[in-house]
């Protein structure tokens, strides 16, 4: 009689040691990393939710974003509401972009500031596997 369960037999076993061993990716220096990126060496997978606040704290965009809208807002009460307007439109259209366009920006910082680099694949935001 067969029941919903499966029984753990060695095809599970394997199945189980095939996902874990794909679980934990090899190390990959940052030399290595921003040398053989160009030349296709490495496939990089980008954890879009968690690339979106990385990125965010990385190039510190929300505190820029609220520097241009706090004096848009300012400027909207002092008379100058076109001014206002365009500075805060500029200010949330900045951390909108940089938000969606994250994975990118990730992938272009890791490459070039080892800092970026170790702190991303640390935390699980990138992965990075040999071709």
């Amino acid at each position: 009689m067969l029941t919903g369960h499966s029984r753990p037999g060695p095809q599970n076993r394997d199945m189980t040691s095939q996902t874990e061993a794909q679980d934990k990716a090899e190390y990959i220096p940052f030399e290595e990393f921003s040398s053989g990126l160009p030349q296709g060496r490495f496939r990089v997978v980008v954890n879009p939710k968690l690339a979106a606040p990385f990125v965010a704290h990385c190039t510190r965009v929300t505190p820029l974003a609220v520097a241009m809208i706090g004096p848009g807002v300012a400027l909207a009460l002092a008379g100058f509401p076109w001014t206002g307007a365009l500075l805060v439109a500029a200010g949330i259209v900045l951390r909108r972009v940089v938000r969606s366009q994250a994975p990118r920006i990730l992938l272009h910082l890791a490459a070039r500031m080892s800092s970026v680099y170790e702190q991303a694949t640390e935390h699980g935001v990138m992965e990075v596997r040999r071709a």
